[in-house]
């Protein structure tokens, strides 16, 4: 084999590996989106179901309050001991907390300790997960040519919809199959189960890779970090604010087109049956298939033209796009749905490529775990609760899109302050300027 193949070949792994990581987080959140009301009437006992809803969105955003600390931890740790090492042990802990789940006894069986058990296992996943976004988009942009970032760090995405779809898929065949009453008596556990030998294949996959020739450099040359946190706090705080105001948008956009939606078109919208389920899942689906050329497309065009179109679409479009989905139409639903998917792809397309290059290689992981790990405990966990407790105290349905609105107002100045990084290198970037070196 030619060292050019050799060369691709190990960055299939790389992208691969930590891919599967988002797979598995997201897969979490599909299961958890797909049957809120399922695990509120399982671990809660609530009186109505809208309590039980709002139970299963509370224990969903406990978990982001666990986030900034694994962010705290294992980002700089990442930058210390190598992003391998600790990519290995987020994913064991994402897969095994949410396989748990799937252990635990219901409220009827065990009462207040049901959810005191879920509520932990979901801390442990919120810390856990903490480290793993940051560290995966760090380690497919220090694997990728420069050319190609975008579309290589594109998959890291079509993971977090792989996944999504699969927990989804899972609930929704399960649910089909097995009928609501099955699955509030047993069948809401076998898609947590899966999660198991789903973290097993991730873990395979990054024991088996090397570290990135980035921080592989850094150890030669000596001059990884003696304490990547000090030097993050006292040298990246302001891109890391910067970092925060830019993704606010990505979060609330991510958790109410993919956790909210379903308990949206179920409980709000009131639309019967399994077709909102198969809209998603179908709208999804059509996500997976342009997002990795939209990653590609910000290789050759930019990043930031796909992030100011997105941007200026979350403006003016949510309205529309929910009223369509108020119509009854199944068309009209598809389409509005459609609409928010579109534009929250050209935020996750150019995501994994962006964030990496706001930071030097020598704190590049803790500085963009802290970041991002901050912006999503406030923003993105919170989303569906929030949203779901103001539709119901307001009783307006188009509060969701009024969400999205204000969270794309705020990002409209971050993502204009944001340096175009397109085919630059990233070796280029010092703890005293983000702007990266024209690749020679």
């Amino acid at each position: 084999m030619s060292g050019k193949g050799q060369d691709e070949h190990l960055i299939r792994r790389a992208v691969a590996a930590s891919a599967m990581g988002n797979c598995i987080e997201w897969y979490d959140f599909g299961v958890f989106g797909f049957m809120p009301a399922v695990l509120g009437a399982v671990f809660f006992n609530a009186a109505t179901p809208t309590e039980n809803v709002l139970g299963t969105f509370a224990v969903l955003a406990v978990a982001f309050i666990a986030r900034p600390f694994g962010g705290f931890v294992f980002g700089p740790l990442g930058d210390k001991i190598g992003r391998q090492k600790v990519l290995a042990t987020t994913i064991i802990l994402m897969s095994g907390s949410t396989f748990a789940i799937g252990l635990f006894p219901s409220y009827t069986t065990a009462g207040i300790v049901a959810p005191i058990l879920v509520i932990l296992a979901r801390l442990i996943q919120g810390f856990s997960a903490g480290g793993e976004y940051g560290g995966a988009a760090t380690y497919i942009a220090e694997y990728a040519p420069d050319k190609r970032r975008g579309f290589l760090g594109s998959w890291l995405e079509f993971g977090t919809l792989t996944g999504f779809f699969l927990g989804a898929a899972v609930v929704t065949a399960c649910t089909v199959g097995l009928g609501d009453e099955t699955m509030l008596a047993w069948g809401w556990r076998l898609p947590f189960l899966i999660a198991g030998p789903l973290g097993l294949v991730g873990l395979y996959l990054r024991l088996k890779l090397e570290d990135t020739p980035l921080f592989r450099e850094l150890e030669a040359e000596h001059h990884v970090e003696k304490s990547p946190l000090r030097t993050v706090i006292t040298t990246q705080w302001k891109a890391i604010l910067h970092l925060i105001g830019y993704i606010v948008l990505l979060n609330i956009a991510d958790y109410v087109m993919l956790t909210y939606m379903e308990s949206y078109l179920t409980n709000t919208l009131k639309l019967d049956g399994h077709e909102p389920l198969f809209v998603i899942m179908g709208v999804i689906l059509g996500m997976m298939v342009v997002i990795t050329p939209i990653g590609a497309l910000s290789d050759r065009i930019g990043r930031k033209p796909l992030l100011y179109a997105a941007c200026l679409g979350f403006i003016v479009l949510p309205v529309p796009a929910f009223k369509l989905m108020g119509t009854g139409s199944t068309v009209s639903l598809t389409i509005g749905l459609a609409i928010i998917g579109l534009l929250l792809t050209f935020l996750l397309a150019t995501i994994p490529s962006v964030l990496p290059a706001m930071f030097p290689t020598e704190v590049r992981y803790g500085a963009f775990a802290i970041g991002y790990n901050l912006s999503t405990a406030l923003f993105a966990g919170t989303a569906p609760f929030i949203v779901t407790k103001l539709v119901t105290s307001t009783g307006d349905q188009l509060i969701p899109a009024y969400y999205l609105m204000g969270a794309a107002l705020v990002a409209v100045v971050p993502i204009i302050l944001l340096p175009e990084t397109a085919g630059r290198s990233l070796r280029g970037i010092t703890s005293s300027t983000r702007t990266p070196q024209p690749v020679s």
